[in-house]
């Protein structure tokens, strides 16, 4: 393995993505990570549309810190192929660029080169981070060690009778895989919204490229589509921590709390299960 210098820790350059130099990232490596020695987990913090990556990735810093955790954020242009596009990540899949294929290549590049065990990884994405973030849970349950979900605009119901992005309808046909229910039950889910996050001009705009009749039916506000989006999930027997957060309104940053909360959970049980495992 090649020796880590000073850039390689701590908050790391923007660094192009080998599977498609079109993308980046940047990371967090608290500086004192010792490759090697295992159990390093892998936090993976998704921007908005005003593509504030390195910004998310500093407010994650001290839990990185403090968790012994590696923190990578992504970053997806606006204007790829269309000059005045700014949702192309969103949905996944825009003008056959598959963004969950390069967020999973962004994490084995920064696996290998770290030696991280990152087979299962934590993500969280805050509005069309939010939007990513569930989506990429339904393709890929099985490699996400908790997903945290951040006020997106629009919601995908967990629907094979609704039509894609309204629900699931042709999941695995559309993208070649798909998670199972008993895939999506075995994901701890964190829903976070601030409670004043309720302005509507934005996510009921009819005359959106991306709008869809039916789109309102969860409801006007992201408070209400994310608490539908909830109730959906438990319906299907997949349990849900959610958080409305006092006095926030549409305020990413805001609400890293509880998802540090989260997170720590998450690597609290993990971590305790696996003792448990070398007891027995």
């Amino acid at each position: 393995m090649k020796d880590l210098g000073y850039y390689d820790l701590g908050p790391t350059p923007m660094v192009a993505c080998q599977l498609d130099q079109r993308f980046s990232y940047c990371l967090y490596v608290p500086r004192s990570y010792q490759p090697g020695i295992g159990g390093t987990p892998l936090a993976v913090v998704v921007h908005g549309t005003l593509r504030t990556a390195e910004r998310y990735r500093d407010e994650l810093s001290d839990f990185a810190d403090e968790q012994d955790c590696v923190i990578l954020a992504p970053l997806f242009p606006a204007g790829i192929i269309e000059p005045d596009d700014i949702d192309n990540y969103k949905w996944l899949e825009y003008h056959g660029i598959r963004f969950d294929k390069i967020l999973l290549a962004m994490v084995d590049e920064v696996a290998q080169k770290y030696h991280l065990d990152a087979r299962r990884f934590l993500l969280h994405g805050f509005s069309g981070g939010g939007h990513f973030a569930h989506r990429f849970f339904y393709l890929h349950a099985t490699r996400l060690q908790g997903v945290s979900i951040g006020a997106p605009g629009f919601i995908t119901l967990i629907d094979p009778h609704q039509p894609w992005h309204l629900g699931t309808q042709g999941l695995e046909e559309r993208f070649g895989t798909a998670s199972t229910v008993g895939q999506l039950q075995d994901v701890p889910v964190h829903m976070v919204v601030g409670a004043d996050d309720t302005d509507t001009w934005e996510i009921n705009d009819h005359t959106s490229p991306h709008w869809m009749e039916g789109a309102d039916a969860a409801g006007l506000t992201r408070v209400e589509r994310l608490s539908a989006l909830r109730t959906n999930y438990e319906s299907l027997g997949i349990a849900v921590r959610f958080d409305a957060v006092a006095g926030v309104a549409h305020e990413g940053y805001k609400i890293l709390g509880p998802v540090r909360d989260f997170f720590a959970s998450v690597l609290s049980f993990d971590q305790e299960r696996r003792a448990n495992e070398v007891v027995s």
